[in-house]
Parts: structure tokens; sequence; C-alpha cells
């Protein structure tokens, strides 16, 4: 399995009190599995996510991330699992604005010293992007924005791809083509996908669906 959390809790400390927000949390998730992560806001989606990507510790339970126990990782090795192991999309495309298309789309792979000259040239015929390299992002529309930073992540050819409303930004149409590429891209890289949205339509495109309701598995 690339994703296993096995009975996973969270709790915040708050002024208030303590906030527990993941109850006892379990899934798995396999090599070219899809699985979206659904729920009302406050259900826990973001933050499972987050501590599937080491960017946050679990208060209890068990998370595996190809095949390494988190708790056993400090700062520095989930760092080294992000940059080769795990690949993050977000909402927000977080694209370096220094850099033109070309750079951003190998940044990540040249920082994990995995930059492969022939599956960049395909991400960058098969994202549409071969007309944009030489462009900067604040001259890109808001699709192919998140096509560059799907470039990005997937450039490293990681085994986990974890993504937060993707496509929140984007209208229907142009988030639809965005997700389209997007999954037919993971699952030739081999990855599983764990994506989080609030969208029925888009969790319809993904093999598997979970539902979160108050920190639990509906």
């Amino acid at each position: 399995m690339v994703l296993v959390l096995d009975a996973v809790t969270k709790v915040y400390r708050t002024s208030e009190g303590p906030l527990e927000v993941l109850k006892g949390v379990s899934l798995t998730l396999a090599p070219q599995q899809t699985m979206a992560l659904t729920g009302e806001s406050g259900s826990g989606k973001s933050t499972l996510l987050h501590l599937a990507g080491g960017l946050d510790s679990a208060d209890s339970g068990v998370v595996h991330v190809a095949g390494e126990d988190l708790a056993h990782l400090d700062d520095k090795g989930r760092a080294r699992l992000r940059r080769g192991s795990v690949g993050l999309i977000f909402q927000q495309f977080n694209l370096i604005p220094s850099l033109d298309v070309r750079a951003n789309l190998a940044f990540h792979a040249k920082l994990a010293e995995r930059y492969d000259t022939a599956w960049q040239a395909e991400l960058t015929e098969r994202l549409g992007l071969g007309a944009l390299l030489n462009r900067y992002p604040e001259q890109l529309s808001g699709g192919q924005q998140q096509r560059v930073a799907i470039g990005r992540t997937l450039a490293v050819r990681p085994k986990l791809v974890l993504a937060d409303e993707p496509t929140g930004n984007l209208d229907e149409a142009t988030g639809d083509a965005v997700m389209a590429l997007m999954l037919s891209l993971v699952r030739d890289t081999g990855a599983a996908l764990l994506m989080v949205t609030h969208s029925p339509r888009l969790a319809d495109m993904l093999d598997q669906r979970l539902h979160l309701r108050a920190g639990r598995v509906a």
C-alpha cells in the first residue's frame, strides 16, 4: 500500500479547550488507486491530508506513506519524503513568480535530483504547455497555472499525490478539463491519489469516496 492510516486521531489545543478533529480514521490506498475525501467544512478533510503528507503529526494511530512510518521520521525525514515520494497540489497554484513555466515545471524534479528530460517533454505536451514555456505565472490563466502546478508535482513521479480542492479556483469547464488531465497523468505514473473535494460530481470521477462527518468516517 502507498498510504495506510490506521485509527488516526488529531487534537488541537484551543483557548476553549481540546478540539478533536480526527477520531480514529482509517484508510488505505494502493498504487493507481484514486480516492475522493468528502465532508462538510470542519469535518477533518484537510487535517487528514496534512497528516498523510507529513505536514502535521497524528496524536495517535499509524500513518505509513510509501512504506515509511511517519512517526519515526524527524522534520528532515518528512521533508525528504515530500520531496521524492509525495506530491502536493493545492487550490492555490503556488508557482514561483520569478520563474517561467519551463523552470517552474522542472523545479521540484531538479530539487529531488529526479529531473528526466523525456518525461518533462511528455508532461509539457500532454498538459498543453508547449507554447507557454517562456511565460511567467502572472501571464497565465488560472487553468494554465494549475496545469503547470500539476506538471511540477508529477515531474518527480511521486508515489502518492495529495490534492486539496485542486480545481476550486477554476470555472466548471476548465476544472473538468484539468481534472481529466490530472487523473490520466496520475494513473500513468502509477501513483495513488487522495483528493479533498466538496463536489460530488468531481468525487464521482475517482475510484472511491471516503466521507468524513465530525472527524469520523461516515
